[in-house]
């Protein structure tokens, strides 16, 4: 097989080296190589490493940086991030390149929140040389571990470090087969130095990457589709829960005319992306974090409930106050075939009176030509929200407002919310109108993912933009550099309450239940003395920084500058400096919450 592309590869059109002269030597990495190249694998997010020096090479030297192309992260974290975040909107499975046990451990927490979200990922590794006669003094000894991808084997679909050039062949072949599987997840690949840099006598023939695709997700059996769609063609008061469901266009259709087909009432999350029209008047409420009273009320009430691949099935019975009486259960998922004893990402146990093995989408496309058209409910119309005070305090409400006066719903894709949004503030009515959360609640996922989408919306006509906090854009803000280096138009707007403001509550109600004072809940969570000026921070890494924007009446402009830049192919990051607290009618964690993420 030819090492020149088979597929339109996408591009940065940055970093081009210089064409390397023709030789006939062949290298353990070139074949690594050409093998990402034969997959399809488009990016490869990195920050640099000795323990692949001979991949990195072949890389640029080998294949020109192209198909795949380098996309230079300054973190780990930030490298799986992207890749995340790129699969998010719709990309497919992006590579990541990460530096011996050192790197990986860096990029630890974002590995997690890829597998909590379900989504595809092939990270690659190193290692120093297996053979300890090979290995350089010192710095080869503490960067090779026994077991590599023990650090992150409990939340990797599968994990290899392959022995030989041929099994590396094999090993990426299986992972890439085995990422792209539902239910998905990123996998976990293990390179030797040595392995890399060793000298071929003879070019291997590379076997046709077609044959090794990942499989359809099968059907649901035919039995459990026609007891489901029995029980919801009888049903009174169904309910269906739609949690990690497709991007196509088609298959929100469909989702559309099921609900009005059987007349249920429908709940979505802020978790995951939107599945569903959030204005449609079967939409029982605006999505949370948590079930808004009305979708507990609806829940409560059902007689049937559909869970489409719902996030943690059990909570929403628990956040309804259980099981409803008499209610019979179906559940569409794969999810349990990735349940493992380390992670509780499965959450609570539901019961379920029918099991579809299948892809949410899958089941509904077999349920819709099953079922008849129910009698018409009466739908209460939505109560209209509030507008914010017009009294020029900056809240997440006024950069809601400000975004929806600047932006058209099909110009943009809101890639992350932060947690004081109330889902009220904006509709959804398109797969990428809202991506959802980071899976796994690690803090500093924002801007990577950011940068991902972006990477994946080029030429879609939608802009990335983000809502994000001051914490999240903290931890992990060199994402800019690289959005910016490459020339990916993004909008970060970060919810600057200059607080990990979520725990600020989380002390308060402590306090409270110890008789201590809550006045001390500040201590250890404000960002201030000395006050932190994100857009210069922005500015220095080669992206247009504003603000810091304290006053309400200037958000508008601030948008319209920031939308203005990111169509033009700048990063932008806007400091909204928003004042603490949250909207009291926000769908968030209930007051007896123990724990949420900052």
């Amino acid at each position: 097989m030819s090492d020149r592309p088979t597929f339109t590869a996408p591009s940065t059109g940055r970093d081009v080296p210089v064409p390397a002269a023709a030789s006939d030597a062949l290298w353990g990495s070139d074949v690594i190589a050409a093998t990402l190249r034969a997959l399809g694998v488009p990016f490869l997010a990195l920050n640099p490493g000795a323990s692949y020096r001979g991949l990195h090479d072949s890389l640029v030297n080998h294949l020109g940086n192209a198909a795949p192309e380098m996309l230079l992260c300054l973190h780990e974290e930030v490298a799986v991030a992207i890749a995340h975040g790129y699969a998010k909107a719709g990309g497919g499975m992006m590579g990541v390149v990460l530096h011996s046990n050192v790197g990986l451990m860096h990029a630890a927490m974002a590995i997690f929140n890829a597998w909590c979200d379900r989504l595809p990922m092939l990270i690659l590794g190193a290692t120093g040389p297996w053979d300890a006669a090979r290995r350089r003094p010192w710095i080869d000894w503490i960067h090779t571990v026994a077991d590599q991808g023990a650090l992150v084997r409990d939340y990797t679909k599968w994990d290899n470090q392959p022995g030989s050039v041929a099994a590396a062949v094999e090993a990426l072949l299986r992972a890439a087969q085995i990422a792209q599987t539902a239910p998905r997840g990123p996998v976990y690949v293990n390179l030797d130095a040595a392995l890399q840099e060793q000298k071929l006598d003879d070019r291997p023939a590379l076997p046709d990457p077609s044959r090794f695709a990942a499989p359809v997700a099968p059907p649901p059996a035919a039995a459990e589709v026609e007891c489901a769609a029995a029980l919801l063609a009888q049903a009174r008061r169904p309910v269906i829960l739609m949690g990690r469901m497709s991007l196509s266009v088609e298959d929100w259709r469909r989702r559309v005319e099921l609900a009005e087909r059987t007349q249920a009432a429908v709940i979505t999350d802020l978790k995951t992306g939107a599945t569903f029209p959030t204005a449609h008047p079967q939409h029982a409420a605006p999505p949370g974090n948590f079930m808004a009273p009305a979708a507990c009320a609806a829940l409560r009430e059902a007689d049937v409930v559909l869970m489409l691949d719902w996030v943690d099935p059990g909570g929403a019975f628990r956040q309804a106050g259980g099981v409803p009486t008499g209610a019979k259960v179906i559940q569409a998922t794969l999810d349990a075939h990735l349940h493992r004893g380390w992670a509780m990402d499965m959450g609570s146990l539901a019961p379920a009176d029918v099991q579809l093995q299948c892809e949410p989408d899958a089941a509904v496309r077999a349920l819709l030509p099953l079922l008849p058209q129910a009698a018409a409910r009466h739908w209460a119309p939505r109560a209209p929200l509030p507008g914010a005070p017009a009294d020029g305090v900056v809240s997440i409400r006024a950069v809601a407002e400000a975004l929806a006066a600047r932006a058209r719903a099909e110009e943009i894709c809101i890639v992350r919310l932060p947690l004081g949004w109330n889902g009220a503030y904006r509709d959804f009515s398109h797969p990428l109108d809202y991506l959802g959360a980071d899976g796994g609640g690690g803090v500093g996922a924002g801007p990577g993912n950011t940068v991902g989408a972006a990477l994946a919306l080029r030429g879609s006509g939608r802009t990335a933009v983000a809502l994000i906090g001051d914490g999240d854009f903290l931890m992990a803000n060199t994402a800019v550099w690289t959005a910016a280096h490459y020339g990916l138009g993004m909008l970060l707007i970060v919810c600057n309450n200059r607080s990990f403001f979520n725990d600020e509550l989380h002390q308060e109600r402590v306090a409270k239940e110890r008789g201590r004072p809550p006045e001390n809940k500040w201590i250890g969570q404000r960002i201030d003395q000395p006050d932190i000026d994100i857009a210069q921070m922005a500015r220095t890494m080669g992206a247009v920084g504003i603000g810091p924007v304290d006053d309400a009446r200037e958000l508008g402009p601030a948008i319209a500058e920031g939308l203005a830049a990111a169509r033009a192919g700048r990063a932008c990051v806007i400091d909204a400096r928003v004042a603490p607290g949250y909207d009291a009618n926000m769908s968030g964690a209930p007051p007896s919450a123990a724990s949420q993420k900052r």
